[in-house]
């Protein structure tokens, strides 16, 4: 019988990751096998992700100071607003919402569906995206903004940057934390006071679905467009000349644009051998104020205050055969479930079997299943699945669903807010390090592969913390 995986609620994820460090160094890769117990070959690394901006942080560029009360006691730290530059042009405007968790200089981020980050737990979301729309620099007219908050005059860039992300921390990460400037402190109380509820942006770009399948000499599809751009460039699988594979529109027509809600096929010759190809969607856009940027690496989860024309893309693949199973694979991070949402779909005339983690499952002819890998919060994660003629596919990435000061409000303990500059940026050579509060400056190696033995073990510890939340909750 296939199941989903299930890990378990934002409430209780701090107390997971107790748990879960009974699995020794933790869930943090696994190789997933279709039909066969042998290793995998390597297979093109794939982030989940929907598709939109990708783009490289800097640092805090507009900032002024705040203070973060705690048991512990009072620390002075920065903040205010980030840059990023956007991989193909453009930059980005960022403020942080995990307030105790360093950023890693240069860290690579993509745009994301707040359900993959802190952000889908959180009931507050739609507040910070208010704050976002009626605040620097969206606003920036600095004496109007002054004037609504209730104070003339005197707000500075700086100022505005402080009171607004001082106000984020409030709802992001549910910390006591006041701006030192009396002008940035009385921003972020109107902020605080005055937010509303936003509902979360859509994406500058994604395809949906991100994977298809069929047989050959059939149009596999269709793969729909959504986008906030006037219109995106289709480039064609990198071998089109030689496979004869064309993406065409629903007339069959071959196509190299298309808009907004547009469905678009991959042509396959009837006499193509096995394979797989591959279709790129390109656009240039603003990115939509809200949306969040989750790092492939453990650096804090940003949400976008400012865009520039920016270049966005997201990828579609396609698999044909003649007879057998034809799997399609996708992958999205799913923090309401603690773990990596894999899609599996199979247009192919025979069950799709393969394994997750020592249990096996199987996708009948035509139809399509999701299987939830659970991971630990923090983790990095790297699995392949194979399937039929050479078929494969690689998922990486961090399942990151907390804020740390939510780690610790459930494991009942403080977690060391971070010294200047903060959010505190870590890198080779840099002076502000702080490895005392990042846990060390390198991530746990990747191992090859997970014992059925560890599954176990995890899943033992699982049940004694859901005992344990149902003794509390009486």
């Amino acid at each position: 019988m296939f199941a989903a995986f299930s890990a378990l609620s934002a409430r209780g994820r701090g107390a997971a990751r107790l748990a879960a460090a009974t699995l020794a160094s933790g869930l943090v890769a696994a190789t997933v096998l279709a039909g066969t117990a042998a290793a995998a070959p390597a297979a093109d690394a794939t982030a989940p992700s929907p598709g939109g901006a990708t783009a490289t942080i800097g640092g805090l560029k507009t900032y002024g100071a705040a203070v973060v009360h705690a048991d512990s006691g009072d620390q002075e730290i920065s903040a205010g607003l980030f840059e990023m530059s956007v991989d193909g042009g453009g930059m980005l405007q960022t403020y942080c919402v995990d307030i105790h968790n360093p950023t890693q200089r240069d860290a690579k981020y993509h745009e994301t569906p707040w359900s993959g980050t802190s952000l889908g737990a959180n009931e507050n979301a739609g507040k910070i995206r208010w704050i976002l729309q009626n605040s620097y620099p969206q606003v920036n007219d600095l004496a109007a903004l002054a004037s609504r908050a209730g104070f003339q005059g005197g707000l500075t860039e700086q100022d505005a940057a402080a009171g607004t992300q001082v106000a984020i921390w409030r709802y992001s990460d549910g910390v006591k934390v006041d701006a030192v400037d009396p002008q940035a402190e009385k921003l972020a109380d109107y902020l605080e006071k005055n937010a509303r509820g936003a509902a979360e942006p859509e994406a500058s770009l994604r395809l949906d679905p991100p994977a298809v399948s069929g047989h050959a000499g059939e149009r596999l599809g269709p793969v729909t467009v959504h986008t906030n751009a006037d219109g995106v460039t289709l480039t064609p699988p990198a071998d089109a000349a030689t496979s004869g594979v064309r993406i065409v529109d629903q007339a069959g027509k071959a196509v190299t644009t298309a808009a907004d809600g547009a469905q678009v096929f991959f042509d396959v010759p009837e006499d193509a051998t096995d394979g797989q190809a591959e279709l790129t969607v390109q656009a240039s856009t603003t990115v939509p104020v809200g949306r969040a940027f989750a790092a492939e690496s453990r650096s804090q989860t940003q949400i976008l205050a400012g865009s520039s024309e920016s270049t966005v893309s997201a990828t579609a693949s396609a698999s044909w055969a003649e007879t057998g199973a034809i799997p399609a694979l996708s992958a999205v991070e799913n923090c309401d479930k603690g773990g990596v949402d894999i899609t599996a779909a199979n247009e192919g005339d025979a069950p799709f079997t393969f394994q997750l983690l020592g249990i096996e499952y199987s996708i009948p002819a035509g139809e399509s299943r999701t299987v939830t890998v659970p991971l630990q919060e923090d983790q990095a994660y790297d699995f392949t699945i194979e399937g039929p003629g050479g078929f494969k596919k690689r998922f990486t990435g961090v399942l990151d669903c907390m804020t740390q000061a939510g780690e610790a409000d459930a494991a009942g303990t403080i977690t060391q807010t971070l010294g200047e500059p903060s959010p505190a940026t870590v890198g080779a050579g840099s002076d502000d390090t702080n490895l005392a509060a990042t846990g060390g400056s390198t991530m746990t190696p990747l191992i090859a592969g997970i014992a059925i033995g560890l599954v176990v073990i995890g899943g033992a510890a699982l049940l004694v913390v859901r005992k344990r939340e149902a003794a509390a909750q009486d």
